[in-house]
């Protein structure tokens, strides 16, 4: 604009400038930033929807909202000069609205997104989207651009129950969710400690859901707490630590990333080489009976605990009773738990153990592919 004047020339250079545009099939975003580069200053449009673009003089997105005044134009289209108005401003303006109601027209109703569409919070989710098209939908989601989040893959027989766990245990803060496959994706702007989070979680789910309910009630993976515009890697990190959760008695339903440290190497096997580890096949086998099942269910309690008195206190047994189940465990599996590598061999099976029973019912998410 800088480079035009007040003539009929200017004019008709501006309107070519968004007929081309126009012909070129350009999107609402396209047409927006092609606005600010032309004008040299920020440059923002809204719809009623509450769908809201900007772009700054460099083409650089803006969060910004829609004007204060009441206008009954869709869409409103606005230039922030900060200053005085260049002579053909109202033209381009004018041109915009145009060239935006075409794009509009082109796209089909219903298309683009809309304030609340879970679609939004799939923009933020997904490390393939353009970051300008991140930074609007953080806007429409009415996250804060400046504070971390967080991102809780949740699985679940009813995905409304589980978002509702999550917000009772989660009060105050901000949350988002949208179902992605099988799985519920749940958003949080929040400081709280990963450990913290993932016991709060753990103990309101466990207490909603006893081992001995039919509804094994939701699992979550809790992703690390980092920048809005990062929420792919934390939505990733919330799936790989989804795969240690667990309904069985001294499992996790809530498992927080930044404490699997080193274990998360096991997320890299294959469900198929879980299911075929030889030690868990042979531990599946022994709690297929009700007497191996309380064998079974010993070993993790002193796997938990670490000695014979606090395992049968937590059981309410005699301590021989404990001692004697776990050495039936020790011939048929060839264990002696006095030793620190076979304690550590039997604590991991069980994790394994644990890992493939979850994995199973996990591997029907679409969103479970290769790595996760």
């Amino acid at each position: 604009m800088s480079e035009l004047g007040s003539d009929s020339v200017s004019v008709l250079r501006i309107i070519a400038y968004f007929d081309e545009l126009g012909e070129s099939a350009a999107n609402a975003d396209t047409v927006v930033r092609a606005a600010a580069l032309l004008a040299e200053c920020p440059v923002g449009a809204c719809w009623a929807s509450g769908l809201a673009i900007g772009y700054d003089a460099l083409g650089n997105p803006r969060g910004e909202l829609c004007p204060t005044e009441r206008v009954h134009e869709d869409p409103v289209v606005w230039l922030d000069r900060g200053g005085a108005e260049r002579p053909l401003d109202s033209v381009l303006l004018d041109r915009l609205r145009h060239t935006l109601r075409v794009a509009a027209a082109r796209s089909g109703p219903g298309d683009g997104l809309r304030m609340g569409d879970p679609g939004l919070l799939e923009v933020v989710l997904s490390d393939k989207e353009r970051r300008e098209d991140r930074v609007r939908a953080v806007g429409l989601l009415g996250l804060d651009p400046a504070r971390d989040v967080r991102v809780l893959a949740v699985s679940s027989n009813t995905s409304t129950t589980a978002v509702e766990v999550i917000s009772r245990s989660c009060a105050g803060r901000l949350v988002r969710s949208v179902d992605v496959g099988n799985l519920t994706a749940v958003l949080l702007q929040d400081s709280a400690d990963s450990r913290d989070l993932a016991d709060d979680l753990h103990a309101a789910i466990a207490g909603a859901h006893p081992t001995s309910d039919a509804d094994r009630g939701p699992w979550v993976g809790i992703g690390e707490r980092m920048s809005v515009y990062a929420a792919p890697t934390s939505w990733k990190q919330a799936r790989r630590a989804l795969r240690f959760a667990s309904s069985t008695g001294y499992g996790r339903r809530a498992v927080a990333y930044g404490r699997l440290s080193s274990l998360e190497l096991l997320v890299e096997l294959p469900l198929e080489r879980l299911l075929n580890d030889r030690d868990v096949a042979r531990i599946n086998a022994i709690a297929a009976s009700a007497s191996g099942a309380q064998e079974v269910a010993t070993l993790e309690a002193f796997c938990v605990f670490g000695s014979l008195r606090r395992t049968a206190a937590e059981l309410h047994v005699h301590h021989s009773t404990v001692a004697a189940r776990l050495a039936h465990l020790e011939i048929e599996m060839g264990w002696d738990l006095e030793d620190s590598m076979d304690r550590f061999m039997a604590t991991l099976v069980l994790m394994i153990r644990r890992m493939a029973l979850s994995s199973t019912e996990l591997a029907a998410s679409e969103v479970f592919g290769s790595g996760y």
